[in-house]
């Protein structure tokens, strides 16, 4: 790391004082002001923030190492170094193709949703009553899959399309219609190179291999589960699949399309030529390409496959008085339900990317769409026409925006300098052939400075290119698309900027963010977004280059990605990090992976077993059956630590074949557990290796380092402790940090040049995953520093315990550590409530929403509970108003245990209260209008109004819907089909 990042430079000198080495974008950042810090510290007991956590993290953990990075900076220093950083990068114009694509953003989307901190400082819509606008913005999402792929249901956005691919194989291998043991899964050598190197690494550690191969030569599938082929191919050839997906059909086998949106509004559906899966992104909706990600992908299917359908499904189901509500369906959570049975790890998604991809649809429509793929077709035809007329040798398959090319009179080295000269990247595809991508962004000048590039002289007679008319010439007939797509009234509505504004505000309203209150997530960490963290993301040399740009053309992304690698290094305390896992599942994954990799190359690849805590999040175990691991579960005690004594027993048990211990620190449960060192010593001597999920890092930056205390490797969530939001469920990033004796196996990518010291598979379709939201998390480090940062775990812990001190004597508090403090975040357990009441966990969810709350986080690690986070952002006032907000529910309650109240003439019970409720001229129940809509005092003042009262789950999920319903639905609240 450069001296200035590594070391920022205040304008103070006194380095002994604490409060000097702030920045003063700390102050901005931290909720509570000094006097706060006081008046909270003071109801503790506490005298200092220093005592305070001094008596929570026991000494044995607490680092005495120095740290390399220095103080903070302001906003204006901060950015005036990013933006030296992304001026090493050059903007190539990029033909380079390979699922990468220029686009448009139309401005109204940029302004009003990705720069918009309604949309992107939202939580995932578990709590469906005050997320009805994601989830509708994620139907249109599903709906347009849907009619394109011309399958029958699609999820809610997978991490990227190469995930996507890997998770169409597992799902193939589960389902194919005979056993899958012994059998193969094929892949086409024409599918994006990216796509076949994940596959590889995901069934690398499985027991089935991964056939490469020319599909053109496939005739017997017998000894196949499943298949992959790429619709067009990745050298823009369309190939017909009708025959081979018949005869893979006949064996047993289910095929996956990998599929280009656009294209498929001219080509037949995936669907109609018999695919049973198809995958892919929606990058070119509109999305920019920033280096690799972040990107919605896709993944549609046959409805007999949707009870296996990885990842999130928006369903449609109805609220408690009959109205369509939205909610997440089917397996949302599998991992916390099957952990080792499950059959992905993929617990989260790409909303907003999803999201900006399906307005885009919206406000083109299928007319808009089509119109944009048919300007591309016709103009990578007057490419081949302009090539061929001079004279050069092109691919003989029907093509759709891609150009393959052989020059003639030209060496492919020749051709390819010239392009760069004009600031062009074009593809190498090897053999002496080019290849050249053309997208919504390409213009008519650009098609006559390529065939400049092969030749500055047209043939006699010949018109320039830019006089021909833009006429797409006809697709052969039997790719040509007959059917319909995008015919819903959503996708026909909102053509000018004024109706897509509104559309997009109204569904923005019917959402909480963090626009509205805090969102007080235990385990999820929604603390403040800055705006300038996001600024950098929209800046053209971020934004706008292609993840396979050449190395010369990147070293401003380069820098910051070292740069940011050695601040987590340093942080962390250990040798080396990877950036490429795009979510903290892929982080796991790719650690676990790091770990086998470690075993194999030690002569020991017997070692397979992982110790995993019961109360661990449910993707630890799922992560480890992924990566070719058996798990073995270990117990915790009374207090949630786990069970030294059991692990010891099982780790024993298991020493010739013990792979990994996965661990959360601090626990699940909100606790430093004491025993760590000796944990990590117990697994070290049985031979083997620690992983940590860090997803509690925030409670650690600055006080701890994992390297420390024994650890291996761990994840890191940077949409957590670095500040990328949370996006209504997505874009996130899960980097590792491992110990030198796991660098060598950190994920690598064939697709990039040698010499990067990237040495494992890769687990993402780009080199260095979701790339153009790195600089957030860059700007938050930098602006903190070292100080900052171990202030903002201080707080944390603190506002952490202020809650639990002021709750404890309504809800108990479930785990705490030696010295009766928690963590970061703490437990209250309502399972006495349900005892003496009957109200359930979920109704004080639902009633919170009255009072203008998002829930905690619901009956996780334990039922009945809700654990809460207050982040380091919230100010003493508002931490003050969810007491109050709680401490008034429990009196509702109250009202139930003396007899008063009934519980179904509750508000508990019937809440939430949406105004449509609120407004009907009968009122029979015993509580009056005014308690049901304004709980509490600020409610009068800023009321957040939910759009739907409680959602039926159960119905959404025995009715499935997954597409939007037609607006007749709407009009029939009684109605029993949806």
């Amino acid at each position: 790391m450069s001296e200035e990042v590594a070391n920022p430079v205040s304008s103070r000198d006194d380095e002994g004082d604490t409060s000097a080495s702030l920045s003063d974008f700390v102050a901005r950042h931290l909720g509570p002001s000094p006097e706060e810090v006081s008046s909270m510290l003071s109801s503790l007991g506490f005298e200092s923030l220093e005592a305070l956590i001094a008596a929570t993290i026991p000494e044995s953990i607490r680092t005495h190492g120095e740290y390399s990075l220095g103080r903070g900076v302001d906003e204006r220093q901060a950015a005036e170094r990013l933006e030296e950083i992304v001026s090493q990068n050059e903007v190539y114009r990029s033909f380079l193709g390979m699922g990468y694509y220029g686009s448009f953003l139309p401005p109204v989307l940029q302004r009003n949703v990705l720069e918009n901190p309604a949309w992107y400082t939202a939580y995932t819509p578990y709590q469906s009553e005050i997320s009805q606008g994601r989830l509708e913005a994620l139907l249109n999402f599903q709906t347009m899959v849907c009619d394109l792929t011309g399958l029958e249901v699609a999820n809610a956005s997978l991490l990227d399309e190469a995930t996507a691919a890997a998770e169409a194989m597992s799902l193939s291998r589960y389902t194919a219609d005979r056993a899958a043991a012994g059998l193969s899964f094929f892949v086409s050598e024409e599918c994006h190179p990216q796509t076949i190197e994940v596959v590889k690494t995901r069934c690398e550690p499985l027991d089935f291999e991964v056939v490469v191969g020319d599909h053109r030569q496939l005739q017997d599938t017998s000894a196949m589960f499943g298949l992959l082929l790429q619709y067009p191919a990745s050298d823009g050839a369309i190939y017909d699949y009708e025959d081979l997906i018949a005869r893979a059909h006949e064996s047993g086998a289910l095929v996956t399309l990998a599929t280009d949106l656009l294209a498929l509004t001219l080509l037949r559906s995936p669907g109609e030529l018999g695919a049973d899966i198809a995958v892919g992104s929606t990058q070119r909706f509109g999305v920019p390409m920033g280096f690799g990600g972040p990107h919605a992908a896709f993944f549609a299917s046959r409805a007999k496959l949707k009870r296996r359908l990885p990842g999130r499904v928006v369903g449609v189901s109805r609220d408690a008085e009959g109205r369509i509500a939205y909610r997440l369906a089917l397996q949302t959570r599998e991992q916390h339900i099957r952990r080792e049975k499950a059959t992905s790890n993929i617990c989260t998604a790409q909303v907003l990317p999803a999201v900006l991809a399906a307005m885009y649809a919206v406000y083109h429509g299928a007319d808009g769409l089509e119109r944009i793929a048919r300007r591309v077709f016709s103009l990578a035809h007057r490419l081949a026409d302009g090539l061929r007329a001079r004279g050069h040798v092109l691919g003989v398959a029907p093509f759709f925006d891609t150009v393959r090319v052989r020059p003639v009179g030209e060496s492919v080295s020749a051709v390819l300098e010239e392009a760069t000269s004009r600031r062009f990247n074009l593809r190498d595809l090897g053999g002496g052939e080019i290849g050249i991508s053309v997208d919504e962004t390409t213009e008519d000048r650009h098609i006559d400075q390529l065939l400049e590039v092969f030749g500055s002289v047209d043939p006699p007679g010949r018109r320039s290119t830019t006089t021909i008319p833009i006429e797409a010439p006809e697709i052969p007939v039997r790719f040509r698309r007959s059917s319909g797509f995008l015919e819903h009234e959503v996708f026909r509505s909102y053509r000018t900027e004024t109706t897509m504004l509104r559309y997009l505000s109204s569904l923005a309203e019917k959402d909480l963010s963090l626009t509205n209150s805090m969102i007080p997530l235990g385990s999820c960490t929604m603390k403040l977004n800055a705006a300038a963290e996001m600024q950098p993301i929209s800046w053209p040399g971020f934004a706008h280059v292609h993840p396979f740009a050449p190395a010369e053309q990147t070293v401003g992304y380069r820098r910051l990605f070292t740069e940011l690698e050695e601040m987590l290094a340093d942080l962390t305390g250990f040798a080396a990090v990877s950036l490429q896992p795009n979510a903290g599942s892929q982080g796991e994954y790719a650690g676990l992976l790091a770990i086998r990799r470690h075993h194999r190359r030690s002569g020991e690849p017997q070692r397979r077993i992982c110790l995993i805590p019961s109360s661990a999040h449910g993707t630890n175990p799922a992560s480890a059956v992924m990566a070719g691991l058996e798990v073995v579960v270990v117990g915790c005690d009374e207090r949630g630590n786990i069970e030294v004594a059991d692990l010891a027993a099982k780790a024993e048990a298991h020493r010739d074949d013990l792979a990994a211990l996965m661990v959360t620190y601090p626990s699940t449960h909100g606790v430093f557990e004491e025993s760590i060192r000796e944990i990590c010593d117990l697994v070290h001597d049985c031979g083997g290796q620690v992983y940590m999920d860090g997803a509690n890092f925030t409670a650690m930056v600055g006080l701890c380092k994992p390297a420390e205390l024994g650890i291996d490797v761990c994840h890191l969530n940077l949409h957590k402790t670095f500040c990328i939001p949370h996006g209504g469920g997505g874009p996130g990033v899960g980097p590792i940090a491992v110990a030198e004796h796991l660098a060598s196996s950190l994920p690598g990518h064939a697709v990039v040049e040698p010499g990067d010291g990237l040495a494992g598979g890769a687990v993402a379709s780009a080199p260095w995953g979701s790339a153009s939201i790195l600089p957030i998390s860059w700007m938050y480090i930098v602006m903190m520093g070292i100080e900052g940062l171990r202030r903002a775990s201080e707080v944390a812990i603190l506002n952490a315990n202020y809650v639990a001190n002021r709750l404890e004597q309504h809800y108990p508090i479930l785990y705490r550590g030696e010295t009766g403090l928690v963590a970061h975040e703490c437990i209250l357990d309502l399972r006495p409530l349900k005892r003496s009441t009957g109200v359930e966990v979920e109704d004080v969810a639902k009633r919170l929403i009255d009072f203008g709350f998002h829930a905690p986080t619901v009956s996780w690690p334990v039922a009945g509970t809700l654990m809460v986070e207050p982040t380091e952002s919230e100010t003493q006032e508002e931490l003050d108003r969810f007491c109050d907000a709680m401490i008034g529910i429990r009196k509702e309650a109250a009202q139930i245990e003396e007899g008063t109240v009934r519980l179904d003439q509750s508000p508990l019970r019937h809440a939430p209260h949406p105004a449509e409720t609120l407004l009907r001229s009968s009122w029979d129940l015993p509580y009056s209008r005014e308690e049901a809509a304004y709980p509490a005092p600020w409610t009068r003042l800023r009321k957040y109004w939910p759009p739907v009262s409680r959602v039926d789950n159960v119905y959404g999920d025995r009715n499935l819907v997954c597409s939007c319903p037609p607006l007749s639905a709407y009009e029939s609240p009684d109605g029993d089909d949806v």
